[in-house]
C-alpha cells in the first residue's frame, strides 16, 4: 500500500461511483476496478459494499476513509513544506547577536525578518563577539550581528551601521560637567573595558584611542559584558568607553559624554559563505536594506 492505492480508495470513498471514481483517476473502469479489489485482498478487509446498483462503504471502510484523509493530507502538508524549506520560506534560523546591538539594529532586523518570512523560526542567541566568530565557524550560528574584526574570506558580510563609542560614568565625577571629553583628561582614569579576549574589535579601538595620544589607559576591571561594565560604573569602579546605542537607559546616577574622535567601529551582520540554509540569503538581503550610516 502507498499513497496511490489510498487515492484510489478515496475516488470510490468519495463518489460511491465506478464510473465517477475512475474518471477522477484517469483511467479505464475495469482496471480501477481491479486496484480496489487488489487493496481490499492486500488488507484482508472488506471496503465497499457493492451490488449492481449501490456502492456503500463498510465500517471498516468508513473508518480507513478518515486515516486515509488525514495520511493524505499530513503527506502533501510535507511536500509543499520540504519546498518551502528548500526555498527558504520555511525552517529555522539560528540567529545570534551581541548584547548591545539588542538596542540598535537586531529589534529591526527581527521584525522585518519575521514579517517576511513568518513561517521560519528565529532562534536568537545572545553571545560576545569572540563566542560569535567561533559559532559561525563551527557552523552552530547561521548568520550574526557582530563588530567587524577585518577580512574574513570565509564569511559573508552586510555592513549594518557604524556605531561611535561614548564615556559614561557617574554624575557626581569631576569630568560630568565637561562637555566633550579629550582623550588627555582620561590620562589618570581607572578605565573598565571588557577584555580583548572577549571583544577584540571593542577593546582595540578602545586601546588605540588612548595609544594615539600616548597614553596606555589604566584598565582596573574586565567584565565580559557591557551591562556589567555600566554597573561597574555606577558604583564608582571607574569610567568607561561603550557603544553609543546603550547610553539610554542607563539608570539614574550615570551620565555619558561626547569623545573628542571618538573611535567608531563597523557593526556588521555575518554568514558562512557555504552556507546551506536557504533560508540565511533573504536574512543577508533584509541586513542591507537597514544599513545605516552611523548610529
Amino acid at each position: 500500500m502507498d499513497t496511490r492505492h489510498m487515492r484510489f480508495f478515496m475516488a470510490l470513498a468519495e463518489t460511491l461511483h465506478f464510473g465517477r471514481a475512475a474518471e477522477r483517476m484517469n483511467m479505464s473502469q475495469p482496471p480501477f476496478s481491479r486496484q480496489i479489489a487488489m487493496i481490499e485482498r492486500t488488507l484482508g478487509v472488506k471496503l465497499f459494499e457493492r451490488n449492481s446498483r449501490n456502492v456503500a462503504l463498510t465500517p471498516a471502510g468508513k473508518h480507513f476513509m478518515e486515516d486515509c484523509r488525514n495520511v493524505l493530507g499530513q503527506f502533501e502538508d510535507a511536500c509543499r513544506d520540504v519546498r518551502l524549506v528548500a526555498s527558504g520560506m520555511k525552517g529555522e534560523l539560528r540567529f545570534g547577536f551581541m548584547m548591545h546591538a539588542a538596542h540598535s539594529v537586531v529589534p529591526e532586523l527581527v521584525q522585518l525578518y519575521a514579517k517576511a518570512r513568518p513561517d521560519v523560526r528565529l532562534v536568537l542567541d545572545e553571545r560576545t563577539p569572540t563566542e560569535i566568530d567561533e559559532m559561525l565557524v563551527a557552523g552552530t550560528l547561521d548568520a550574526a550581528v557582530t563588530f567587524d574584526c577585518g577580512y574574513a574570506p570565509h564569511l559573508q558580510t552586510v555592513l549594518l551601521a557604524r556605531e561611535r563609542l561614548r564615556i559614561i560614568m557617574r554624575e557626581d565625577h569631576p569630568l560630568a560637567t565637561v562637555g566633550q571629553i579629550y582623550p588627555e583628561k582620561l590620562r589618570e582614569e581607572k578605565v573598565i573595558a571588557a577584555p580583548a579576549a572577549t571583544a577584540p574589535a571593542l577593546r582595540s579601538a578602545i586601546n588605540s584611542y588612548f595609544s594615539a595620544k600616548g597614553i596606555v589607559p589604566h584598565v582596573v576591571l574586565e567584565p565580559r559584558l557591557q551591562h556589567t561594565i555600566i554597573q561597574l560604573v555606577a558604583k564608582g569602579l571607574g569610567v568607561a568607553l561603550i557603544p553609543v546605542s546603550l547610553c539610554t537607559g542607563m539608570g539614574t546616577g550615570l551620565i555619558s559624554r561626547t569623545l573628542t574622535d571618538a573611535p567608531q567601529l563597523d557593526v556588521v551582520l555575518r554568514a558562512p559563505m557555504t552556507t546551506k540554509n536557504p533560508a540565511v540569503s533573504a536574512f543577508m538581503e533584509i541586513g542591507k536594506s537597514i544599513q545605516r550610516t552611523s548610529l
